[in-house]
């Protein structure tokens, strides 16, 4: 403790927080994972930023950054480290009604996005929980509750300010530091600290919100239904769904949000859906967008939620691989299991356009055990699962390895990463644990 507060910057006075501070119980974890670091610092602007990265450097301790501390890996936080959380760099300014451009710094939570927003009648789409924060999310990918007519949120990102392992500040966009700028969008994490984006939102003030509980058949033909479905269905329409076993079958928990704010647009983008296995309920309601992402999702993050978490896309969902989700759910080796439509906008994208390279997948599927399960019971779950994936999202992974980077980032994309990471934090001071395999040198003065 004493060590982190020797030569402590005077612009940080008061920024510090250390065991035995009362707002350190609030501070010290994240949704997943409880920790134990050192100090936690507080910057307010992009200057103090600098300055806590420079004396976080200093002390020769690991070094987190959280954003939010939603992000399900928990490396937002760590033991005996130090702790850069950017919650007080959380402001949300539209630079350009005409064209959309909102400025979003990154430790706003995405509720706080939504709820500026929805005055402009504007909205971005960006994972489904109002507590995630923004930098993880947006350096990450954002598969959000409009996916398949919007896209990722990496993919209306139009510039980004990182701040370097040495203090560098940087803006990087498609004509400044474009390097930086490919890897922001996707592999973040092992570049430096983004701590303002400027996004292009979408025009959207209402959408349309339906929930279903359906039942779903074991031998997989419901699930086929629902993605043939979505296969043939607008861009407006997409789509959530979380399985819970029953009996000898599942439950299909799904919601359905439709990028429309008429309900002659939305009733017959849902209307499919409504004929997929046997229907057990239903509920239509036209909503602000923002309420998808409310204020009341917001809570500090304390470890309340311990799990193990993996994720894969799958091109199409087949009978083989339809099969293999409904034995996850209800086989010896279960899992909570959700799947998230893809495809649409997405695919627009160019593979090697950012370094999210994903862009002919059309099913997210993610799979999570909670204790006192662990990492061997989620790998017996997901392993049938696995076999018929291509890919997977850093975002939704617990156990960021070498493996796991050789699924998100495969080949020359996985490369290119790990080149960028190399050139913009050569010593690793941010570099994540997706590289901890691959020889690299050790932080400097970090202490096993």
């Amino acid at each position: 403790m004493n060590q982190v507060r020797a030569n402590l910057p005077e612009q940080l006075t008061g920024k510090l927080v250390t065991p035995g501070d009362r707002r350190y119980a609030m501070l010290r974890s994240t949704y997943t994972t409880r920790a134990n670091p050192a100090a936690v610092l507080l910057p307010e602007t992009t200057a103090e930023v600098v300055a806590a990265v420079r004396h976080a450097r200093e002390q020769g301790l690991p070094v987190a950054v959280r954003s939010g501390g939603h992000g399900l890996s928990g490396s937002a936080s760590n033991d005996g480290g130090v702790v850069i959380d950017l919650s007080a760099l959380n402001r949300v300014e539209v630079l350009d009604r005409r064209t959309r451009l909102v400025r979003v710094e990154a430790g706003a939570r995405w509720a706080q996005v939504a709820q500026t927003l929805t005055r402009y009648g504007l909205a971005i789409s960006s994972g489904d929980h109002g507590n995630v924060g923004v930098g993880g999310l947006a350096t990450g990918g954002g598969v959000g509750w409009l996916v398949r007519s919007y896209g990722l949120t990496i993919d209306h990102v139009r510039a980004v300010e990182v701040v370097l392992a040495d203090g560098t500040v940087l803006r990087a966009d498609a004509e400044h530091e474009p390097e930086l700028f490919w890897a922001v969008r996707g592999a973040g994490a092992g570049v430096g600290i983004v701590v303002a984006f400027e996004i292009e939102a979408a025009e959207i003030r209402t959408v349309g919100v339906a929930q279903l509980a359906v039942e779903a058949s074991p031998d997989g033909s419901t699930l086929r239904e629902w993605a043939g479905r979505l296969a043939e269905a607008p861009r407006e329409l997409s789509t959530a769904v979380v399985l819970f076993p029953y009996g000898s079958s599942a439950v299909m928990q799904i919601t359905a949000v439709v990028a429309a704010e008429s309900p002659r647009r939305v009733r017959p983008a849902v209307a499919p859906l409504l004929e997929i296995g046997k229907l057990l309920e239903h509920r239509s309601d036209l909503v602000p967008y923002a309420a998808l992402v409310p204020p009341a999702h917001l809570h500090p993050n304390v470890g309340q939620q311990p799990s193990l978490t993996t994720n894969g896309l799958l091109p199409e969902l087949d009978e083989g691989s339809a099969r293999a989700v409904m034995r996850t759910v209800t086989g010896p080796h279960r899992a909570l299991v959700q799947l998230r439509s893809v495809g649409g906008a997405v695919n627009d994208v160019a593979p090697e356009a950012t370094a999210y390279p994903h862009r002919h997948q059309s099913t997210l599927v993610v799979a999570s055990v909670f204790p006192p399960q662990g990492g061997a019971a989620l790998d017996a779950a997901f392993r049938d699962v696995a076999r018929h994936t291509d890919g997977a999202y850093v975002n939704f992974e617990s156990r960021p390895d070498r493996a796991a980077f050789d699924r998100i980032y495969p080949g020359e994309t996985g490369r290119r990463v790990a080149r960028a990471w190399r050139r913009y934090d050569p010593d690793g001071l941010f570099r994540p644990a997706l590289l901890a395999e691959r020889g690299r040198p050790e932080r400097p003065g970090r202490r096993r």
